[in-house]
């Protein structure tokens, strides 16, 4: 079998190692070619592992703002009718309850469309901090059995 050299085997696990996690694995105890890519695929797998295992995905974000903005539809229609007391006392209960059915509606919707957005923002954060969190894992790894990770 032929060996490469230490710049071509770089060169090799440059190219070979899953999820550009690291551009080059330099062996520093004389970790022959088969070796390190045994301990590259295990410390990917460990890394990968690690961060699925501790991350949670953000959920739920449509429905409280919806709820939210429900109520304080409802609070703001009803403080609203009580700023014209003298309108407000003629009207029947029906159609105050109507109104400030509509109102939380409204505002429901509102709060439903700003609450998916906060959900997005909370994903985009929590994939950045899984992305650094697995590439520190699986440089540590690779360290830890003696190899030089160079980003």
């Amino acid at each position: 079998m032929k060996r490469l050299p230490p710049i071509g085997l770089c060169v090799a696990l440059s190219l070979f190692s899953a999820q550009g996690w690291a551009q080059s694995v330099v062996p520093m105890k004389g970790q022959s070619s088969q070796q390190t890519q045994t301990d590259i695929t295990e410390c990917n797998n460990i890394a990968a592992s690690q961060t699925s295992s501790t991350s949670s995905t953000p959920s739920g974000g449509r429905i409280k703002g919806a709820a939210a903005g429900a109520a304080a539809g409802a609070t703001a229609a009803q403080v609203r009718g009580r700023q014209h007391d003298e309108f407000y006392d003629r009207v029947d209960d029906d159609n105050k309850q109507d109104y400030r059915q509509d109102r939380a509606k409204q505002t429901a919707a509102a709060g439903a469309v700003v609450g998916g957005s906060r959900q997005r923002q909370d994903r985009r954060e929590q994939e950045k901090t899984n992305t650094a969190n697995t590439a520190t894992a699986y440089s540590s790894c690779l360290q830890g059995k003696g190899y030089q990770v160079n980003p």
